[in-house]
Formats: structure tokens, C-alpha cells, sequence
């Protein structure tokens, strides 16, 4: 459920549901909250959207991977065996 606050103006339901829709079609998910601001025949749009989550990626052994579980037995030896690097 989009919470939407509405400045300087009024707008219709739909009107407001169209914005809505917008937002989930040119983003491809729903705003957590809308603001819309009325400026005569325009209207200015500001949403903002939950944060989503996002697998780590690193780089191991030339290839950038989020986990290794798609690994070969050969690569999670290659990367069993790697020396690493102290930061001191």
C-alpha cells in the first residue's frame, strides 16, 4: 500500500491510482510513499521505495561470483588453495 501525500492542490482517486500505476510500471514495483506536488497543470512526482536486498559480488579466481556454489569441484579447490593477503 503506497501512502501518497498531496500538496498544493487536490487530485481525483484515479488520477492519484494512475500515478501509482506509473511508478510500478516504470520501475517495476510499487513506491512505499508518493508524494505529488500540484503546480498549475502540472504536478511533480517524488517517490520513494523499500530498500532491496542485494547479493554480495566479489572477484575469486578471475571471475565474479556471489556465492560458489556453481563452482566446479576444480574452482573451490583453486579457491581453498589461494593464499590471502594480510591488510597489516
Amino acid at each position: 500500500m503506497t501512502q501518497v501525500q498531496v500538496l498544493n492542490g487536490a487530485l481525483e482517486p484515479q488520477e492519484i491510482q494512475a500515478y501509482i500505476d506509473r511508478a510500478q510500471k516504470n520501475y517495476g514495483r510499487l513506491p512505499k510513499t508518493m508524494t505529488v506536488t500540484v503546480d498549475g497543470d502540472y504536478v511533480d512526482l517524488d517517490y520513494t521505495f523499500e530498500g532491496q536486498p542485494f547479493e554480495r559480488i566479489r572477484r575469486i579466481t578471475g571471475y565474479l561470483v556471489g556465492t560458489l556454489d556453481r563452482f566446479n569441484d576444480a574452482k573451490r579447490a583453486e579457491e581453498r588453495d589461494r593464499v590471502k593477503h594480510s591488510l597489516a
